[in-house]
């Protein structure tokens, strides 16, 4: 008997939810973009070179006699490092029994939300390791004065550039001594805790970071870039739901040799620092 119009599919409840992940990792990737005011999102194909910079200054002697000419002195930017962007792989399965307990929308979409959740985790991961690699420092005994001499460091970096706030990424256990003795309220973005801390700066929490150091940037230092899922090669292969982003891709399909419904998610987000002296890794000296 031919199944009755309108009729809703498992083939239904699995487009939903691939539809909703999308929908939810993009919107908090946008959501952490406007925060952080990042204004640069970069498609590129797999495989391009992302390079970072750091600024070599050359001082000339400044010791010039009356009427000599002054010698010059040079800055110029050289290639600190590069690195080559690829895509992340993620599967995870449902068994046929964990179907049956829980139900079939329940059992696929609490598994998926824990695989979101792991990956926004190991993207935060990445990026703290990144900024960790930055060449300029400041310190203070606590993280108020501490942050306070890296935002001046920044102004003077980027003096030129009107790179609008900065952002500090500091482990929560420090931030709760600052958020302790100050009037502020916090928000989450990407799985992160934010606030505004004082002048044009915003502090981030992330557990990736070590207690009693913070890493500061300004906005306009903060690139995303990533390799795109949607079009191209990849569709005539692969049936992934993605949108016109194309910075995730997921796809649910039963394995009928282990009655197992799995769940395959294809990313290459990558956020970075294009400036490595343009961050300031602190010290907080208590």
């Amino acid at each position: 008997m031919a199944v009755q119009e309108n009729t809703t599919l498992q083939a239904d409840f699995a487009k939903a939810q691939s539809i909703d992940f999308v929908n939810r990792f993009n919107g908090g990737i946008a959501k952490l973009q406007e925060l952080l005011n990042i204004t640069r999102r970069t498609p590129m194909a797999s495989g391009s070179l992302i390079k970072t910079y750091s600024s070599v200054v050359t001082l000339a002697n400044g010791t010039v006699a009356e009427g000599d000419l002054i010698p010059l002195s040079k800055v110029k930017q050289e290639l600190a490092e590069t690195y080559e962007l690829s895509y992340s792989k993620y599967r995870k399965a449902v068994t046929l029994e964990a179907i049956q307990r829980s139900g079939f929308d329940e059992a696929v979409t609490e598994t998926d939300n824990k695989l979101l959740r792991q990956i926004q985790s190991e993207i935060r991961k990445s990026f703290a390791a990144f900024l960790a690699k930055g060449t300029s420092t400041a310190t203070g005994d606590s993280l108020q004065p501490a942050v306070a001499n890296a935002w001046g460091k920044l102004q003077i970096l980027f003096e030129d550039d009107a790179a609008g706030d900065v952002i500090v990424l500091v482990n929560p256990m420090d931030a709760s001594k600052y958020i302790g003795s100050a009037n502020i309220s916090t928000q989450t973005a990407f799985g992160m805790t934010y606030f505004k801390a004082f002048t044009d700066v915003k502090l981030i929490t992330n557990a990736s970071v070590p207690e009693g150091k913070f890493y500061a940037t300004v906005a306009d230092n903060i690139n995303i870039a990533y390799p795109l899922i949607s079009g191209g090669e990849i569709n005539k292969a692969f049936n992934f739901t993605t949108d016109q982003t194309g910075l995730i891709g997921i796809t649910h399909t039963p394995d009928n040799t282990r009655t197992n419904f799995e769940t395959t998610i294809l990313t290459g987000l990558t956020i970075f620092a294009e400036r490595l002296d343009g961050i300031v890794v602190g010290t907080i000296a208590e």
